[in-house]
């Protein structure tokens, strides 16, 4: 993937992590992400460019060691390619906004989609419902 051209404007907002992840088609470590047991309600959107990906609603454990959901938001821009780097064939996703990497798509999952989409911690932001805290 060939860097963006906003390339020291992102260094500077993302950590190296994030950097890596999102711009560099990382991985973080497995059971690592800061959002692995995260239980709060909330909107999980790009930490790139702020676009609404995931709800908490669809979050479970897989046990996988990243955080995993069964579905996209409806009318989010997710975007899924092929990628064969480790040997075996997965698909990738990427934010479809600004093509920032987030993770990977299994067809493993639960119901009702029996997807599970491993994304990594690093390349989301939570935005917590307030109205769940009182």
């Amino acid at each position: 993937m060939t860097e963006p051209s906003d390339t020291p404007d992102l260094r500077s907002r993302l950590t190296p992590e994030q950097f890596h992840v999102t711009q560099q088609a990382g991985t973080e470590r497995a059971f690592t992400g800061e959002y692995l047991d995260e239980k709060r309600s909330g909107i999980y959107t790009c930490v790139v460019c702020g676009e609404p990906l995931f709800s908490s609603e669809t979050k479970y454990d897989s046990r996988s060691g990243w955080p995993s959901f069964t579905a996209p938001i409806d009318g989010s821009e997710i975007s899924e390619h092929s990628d064969s780097s480790l040997g075996r064939e997965r698909t990738e996703t990427r934010c479809g906004n600004c093509d920032a990497h987030l993770g990977h798509v299994f067809p493993d999952g639960p119901g009702p989609t029996g997807l599970r989409y491993c994304i990594n911690s690093a390349s989301l932001t939570l935005d917590v419902d307030d109205s769940d805290e009182a």
